[in-house]
């Protein structure tokens, strides 16, 4: 499986963006994914997941209200819109295959894309 991540990049503070990821190598409409960030000197963490069909859906706190995953299993590609966003949003946006949906607790990821750059300047 292949993951590549787009359409992160430079933003003031309240604005959007929407980020992409697409998959190839396998069949993508059987897989939970998720979209996770890491910001500089902190760890990785979870940002929002969806299950294989899209209807359901679980996100951080953090992001809760502002940030919308969704996916096209048609076109295999798995998307974040990130609203209203914030300085402290700024990360390294990191698409994930999990290794099952629950809305307990954060699934371990079994494949993870690369990541693709969000700044938000305030």
């Amino acid at each position: 499986v292949q993951l590549q991540a787009s359409g992160g990049g430079l933003v003031q503070a309240g604005g959007s963006l929407r980020l992409s990821c697409v998959a190839s190598g396998r069949t993508f409409r059987n897989d939970h994914m998720g979209w996770f960030r890491q910001a500089p000197g902190k760890e990785r963490e979870f940002v929002a997941i969806t299950n294989w069909s899209g209807v359901r859906t679980k996100y951080a706190d953090s992001v809760k209200g502002r940030f919308t995953i969704s996916r096209d299993n048609a076109m295999n590609t798995l998307y974040l819109r990130m609203n209203i966003l914030k300085p402290e949003d700024t990360a390294v946006y990191y698409c994930a295959r999990l290794q099952y949906y629950s809305d307990f607790g954060t699934p371990p990821v079994d494949y993870w894309g690369q990541g693709t750059l969000v700044t938000v300047s305030s």
